[in-house]
């Protein structure tokens, strides 16, 4: 049972976090919107934020020996996590900072007709050199802090696994 909610767990992180852009439809395919450096930014220091206050979350999991103390601070990293995981999900929709035509905002989404990253030449061939460098640090700048978020994902199954059922 917990390896089912473990899968399904890391599924849903995985699956609610990955870029995926969409392509527009012919009307809107002129250009792109310019990526919002400063949002992401903003953004990207509150999931820090989050991050950091994960991480004195597990620190106290860690040193606690009572099951229900720790079943509280394991209840008070999912909620955290939870929230940074939205947040980051927000990164990529309207007013996020990574654009446009992100993650179930149009055709072409995760489970749309046009699954995978094949039709994604035609929207960066359309940015500016400088629109793409902007995605290149915003990317640069994610991608690690979804790995946090899986490695956060992974210590809260473990110690789920060992804490025995509140009483």
């Amino acid at each position: 049972m917990k390896h089912r909610i473990l899968v399904a767990t890391v599924s849903a992180l995985v699956l609610s976090s990955v870029p995926v852009l969409a392509q527009q439809p012919p009307a809107t395919q002129a250009k792109p919107a310019a990526p919002n450096v400063q949002e992401f930014d903003k953004r990207m220091a509150q999931a820090q934020e989050n991050m950091k206050k994960m991480q004195e979350q597990m620190d106290k999991i860690r040193q606690t020996q009572d099951p229900q103390a720790r079943q509280k601070l394991l209840q008070e990293h999912w909620d955290t996590m939870h929230a940074n995981m939205q947040l980051m999900h927000n990164m990529w929709g309207p007013g996020g900072g990574m654009g446009p035509g992100m993650m179930g905002r149009g055709p072409g989404m995760m489970g749309g007709p046009m699954m995978g990253w094949g039709h994604m030449g035609g929207y960066y061939a359309k940015l500016t050199p400088e629109q793409q460098r902007q995605r290149q640090y915003m990317s640069d700048q994610y991608i690690p802090m979804q790995q946090m978020m899986m490695d956060h994902m992974m210590q809260h199954q473990q110690w789920m696994w060992q804490s025995p059922p509140p009483k």
